[in-house]
């Protein structure tokens, strides 16, 4: 999606978001729970809806986005002296090799047309045992109406470059060297499939899977 379409939608953004509030309060206690004490850095963190409500388990988050329009939403309301927000590219992040415990991107893979850019800056910045925490709508497997639906958002700006399953999207994170520890689809607009991983140079562990639900329901 052009920089210019998430300008546009800024203002609107966590009013369009609310259909999907039972999926992210979910989101919120899982990942809350991986961040405690922890430095932490969100990229693609739109008008800061995870950023604001898990900033309060870690230590500190620097949440990013490449529209200037969200990063000022993002701004509004902020209390906390442990949460920063700044413009910033995915593709190319000015922090230095293993600065942060924990990268959280959210819901933005499926919309990059280079997500593999963004998913090796993710690994350089990330400490050799960090964990990439990066749960995306996944449109592979739809029914009419969500396929409907995915294709009016198309229309007015809001497209997507990769139509994944829930078991495509794990695949292509492993092909790009990372290793599944947990995954979960929680029921939303659109499947939402919720993934935490590491590097696959850090020794390998058992995956989690969680209760998911049907994707089709």
């Amino acid at each position: 999606m052009k920089r210019e379409n998430w300008d546009k939608f800024a203002g609107i953004y966590d009013v369009f978001m609310k259909k999907d509030h039972k999926a992210y309060e979910k989101m919120y206690k899982l990942i809350g729970e991986r961040v405690k004490g922890r430095i932490v850095l969100e990229l693609a963190t739109g008008t800061g809806l995870i950023a604001k409500h898990i900033v309060r388990y870690a230590k500190h988050i620097e949440a990013t986005d490449y529209s200037s329009k969200m990063i000022e939403e993002a701004r509004k309301g902020n209390c906390s002296s442990k949460l920063h927000f700044s413009v910033q590219d995915a593709c190319k992040l000015p922090y230095v090799d293993g600065a942060y415990d924990v990268v959280i991107i959210s819901n933005a893979l499926h919309i990059m047309s280079t997500p593999e850019k963004a998913l090796q800056e993710i690994k350089r910045v990330l400490k050799p045992d960090g964990l990439l925490i990066a749960p995306t709508f996944t449109h592979g497997k739809m029914n009419f109406l969500k396929k409907l639906l995915s294709k009016m958002m198309g229309l007015v700006g809001f497209s997507t470059e990769n139509r994944w399953t829930a078991e495509e999207y794990c695949e292509f994170l492993e092909k790009q060297g990372w290793r599944i520890q947990k995954i979960a689809v929680l029921k939303a607009s659109f499947p939402l499939t919720y993934v935490e991983c590491k590097a696959k140079n850090v020794s390998k562990m058992n995956i989690e899977k969680m209760r998911c639900v049907d994707e089709e329901e």
